[in-house]
């Protein structure tokens, strides 16, 4: 009844295992993809014909986990699974961005790839086999895609590189890159590290480009193997005679346009000469050009002339040469009532970040189909329309906003402290007030001088810088710290960030069909230069952290106790820390191992909530002198409290060195008291003098 197609092929220290033919026959293609148990099904979807007047190619991926793979119910009232985490939006990003460029130019049929986790190993991650599958799935579903890719995961340890590294290596590896390509070429890179070297960080890349060349030989096979024909297709030709039309009437506005340093100035310049096109060329008569096909020419010569100038080592569209990072200006402490706050500003890119400290009790918890885990360093990133001088949608963030959040938040992971040494949970937002180029690298930045300012030990400050590229045959430029205009017209967006040392991420996203190791060791000598350039302007305004934290932010004092005494202060039905919180204002956390973290907004709270602890959980010594509280009064003496929950009996012989006839004509309850402790006895019994404390 099936006609199944396999092939299995070792990867790293693990098997994939890649099957069609069983599983959602009547899409184009449909992958299973298992690696080492963790199983990923991946679905490809194609529209046979373009809809009429489209101007962009629909490609749409969507990755999705269900908790059944890990065996789980979803929470909520619903028990189904919801919107997509952050994490699923950023794997569905992953997985767009080296496919993308390998469909053909002009294509413009709809393709939905998606992609679904169903069984999960906790220790292989499904990120791989995803790509892996994706991959598969295009390659065998005959819509034209240039590909296949292959996609390996890295990690480096004691000077050695580690393919496909399992959770708990990449928990001990100063890497975490994912780099996926075809056979031939590099397309996108994406890792968080340790400040590590441009060689490290570039071998890293090689590695794992060589490695996945088996995973790409195997992909092929299967697709030959299940044998679906390429569907027929091809680009259409380009109106020679509308190109030279469209220059004819407005190439001179448009070099005069992208000659403005300005970029309103530069837009409105544009936006006259294509109103000027459209007027000229609205003849009215049949069978002219359709506004699209117009619109399409215009962009064509837009892209020519640019690239052609920096091609030709003419000054960029703002009078710079390729290695000059436009001017910097840097300010901290911007906003009083804030814990800290940055204003970074890079030419016409800008970003207002600030820092919150709170508690622990702050801190994300996180679902995630591995098992849920606490995030105590949110970084979020905002892009409002009016950044870019326009209205539009405000809201949840969308796919482009978590991807940049997440990128700047990998820039910055490892400089910052650890929870033993800073016990703050911390957000960072960082708010883009205007974008002309890599507002995410400016968020770098502004983190940086935001956690500075607020007093968070960060190990060093870091700085970020995005590189472009234009490509022509065998000539090409790479160009340092890129506009909107370049990033739109170039060929690579490669992002840097890191300290003086080293390198902490590294995105690079490529718009055709790859770059030589040539082209990626020239770009990250020149994101070197121009971090170390920008780092040196951060730190003529703050070059390390504050000493103090604002006193707007909650204090912490931290301590550890016996675990056996954890019940005592917690009390029953935790009667007795609610009480510490209600006396003191401060909040206290304490885990199962006795540390305690005891949070306030003074310091004076923190450390008076610190005194009950420390009196709870401390040990009676005999011959120490207490201040203690009578508790009882009786014939033969009086019970006096030296410490939480712990009394002692003053006898009524010593409670003065005079004859004392009557305990209550010395002494009533609720007295405060000076008392030596005497004895304990065999069953804690705690023997008490007032008249010991006299003599001294």
């Amino acid at each position: 009844m099936f006609d199944v197609v396999t092939t299995t092929f070792p990867y790293g220290e693990h098997t994939v295992e890649l099957e069609m033919g069983e599983i959602a026959r009547q899409a184009h293609a449909a992958v299973k993809v298992d690696m080492g148990g963790t199983v990923v099904f991946v679905s490809v979807v194609g529209r046979k014909e373009a809809k009429p007047g489209q101007d962009f190619f629909p490609l749409t991926v969507n990755y999705q986990e269900k908790t059944y793979a890990a065996g789980k119910i979803p929470g909520g009232f619903f028990r189904r699974e919801a919107r997509p985490s952050e994490g699923e939006t950023l794997l569905a990003r992953l997985i767009d961005r080296p496919i993308r460029p390998l469909f053909p130019n002009g294509y413009m049929n709809e393709v939905q790839v998606i992609i679904t986790v169903v069984s999960l190993n906790p220790e292989i991650l499904p990120d791989i086999p995803a790509m892996l599958g994706t991959s598969a799935a295009l390659a065998a579903s005959g819509i034209p895609f240039a590909g296949p890719i292959g996609a390996a995961q890295v990690g480096y340890k004691d000077g050695a590189y580690i393919l496909n590294p399992s959770v708990a290596q990449l928990e001990e590896s100063d890497l975490d890159l994912m780099v996926a390509g075809t056979e031939h070429a590099v397309l996108m890179v994406e890792s968080e590290a340790k400040e590590l070297s441009e060689e490290i960080m570039l071998g890293a890349v090689v590695f794992g480009h060589e490695q996945m060349q088996p995973a790409i030989a195997a992909i092929k096979e299967f697709a030959a193997e299940v044998g679906n024909e390429t569907w027929e297709w091809t680009a259409a030709e380009k109106d020679t005679a509308l190109a030279k039309s469209v220059a004819d009437i407005c190439e001179a506005d448009l070099k005069d346009a992208f000659s403005t340093a300005d970029k309103m100035d530069r837009q409105d310049k544009v936006a006259a000469a294509k109103t000027k096109l459209m007027e000229a060329l609205a003849t009215g008569e049949e069978n002219v050009p359709s506004d699209s096909d117009i619109g399409n020419a215009f962009k064509d010569l837009e892209k020519s002339i640019v690239r052609s100038r920096i091609i030709a080592g003419e000054p960029r569209i703002d009078g710079r040469d390729s290695l000059t990072v436009r001017a910097i200006e840097s300010r901290v402490g911007v906003l009083p009532r804030t814990h800290g706050s940055a204003l970074f500003t890079r030419g016409e890119t800008q970003a207002l970040v600030v820092t919150t400290l709170g508690t622990t009790r702050d801190a994300q918890i996180v679902d995630a189909l591995q098992g849920s885990y606490k995030d105590a360093f949110m970084l979020h990133y905002n892009f409002p329309p009016y950044s870019v001088g326009e209205t539009g949608r405000t809201g949840s963030p969308g796919r482009r906003e978590i991807g940049h959040g997440r990128l700047a938040k990998r820039g910055v992971l490892a400089v910052m402290p650890d929870q033993e040494s800073f016990p703050y949970t911390i957000r960072v937002v960082s708010e883009i007030t205007e974008s002309n180029g890599s507002s995410s690298m400016a968020s770098v930045c502004g983190t940086s001088l935001s956690l500075m300012d607020a007093g968070v030990p960060i190990k060093a400050p870091v700085a970020g810088i995005a590189m472009g590229l234009v490509k022509e045959g065998e000539k090409f430029a790479v160009l340092t710290d890129i506009l909107g205009d370049e990033d739109h017209l170039g060929d690579m967006d490669f992002k840097v960030a890191g300290t003086k040392d080293g390198i902490n991420a590294l995105q690079m996203d490529i718009k055709i069909d790859g770059i030589t190791k040539e082209i990626m060791e020239i770009a990250l000598e020149q994101a070197q230069t121009a971090r170390l350039h920008i780092l040196d302007e951060m730190n003529k305004v703050i070059d390390k952290s504050r000493a103090e934290i604002s006193d707007f932010a909650p204090r912490y004092v931290t301590m550890k106790i016996n675990p056996d005494k954890i019940r005592e202060v917690i009390g029953k039905g935790g009667e007795t820390i609610r009480g510490i919180t209600e006396q003191t204002g401060a909040q206290v956390d304490i885990d199962d191992t006795g540390a305690i973290k005891i949070s306030a907004v003074d310091g004076a709270a923190a450390n008076a909530a610190k005194k009950i602890i420390e009196d709870i959980t401390a040990e009676a010594e005999v011959g120490t002198i207490y201040n203690g509280k009578v508790a009882k009064i009786m014939e033969f003496g009086a019970f006096v409290t030296i410490l939480p929950g712990k009394d002692g009996l003053v006898h009524i012989s010593q409670i003065s060195n005079d004859r004392v006839e009557k305990v209550s004509d010395h002494l009533k309850e609720g007295d405060e008291v000076r008392v030596k402790l005497l004895e304990i006895d065999r069953q804690g019994r705690m023997r008490l003098s007032m008249k010991e404390v006299d003599a001294e």
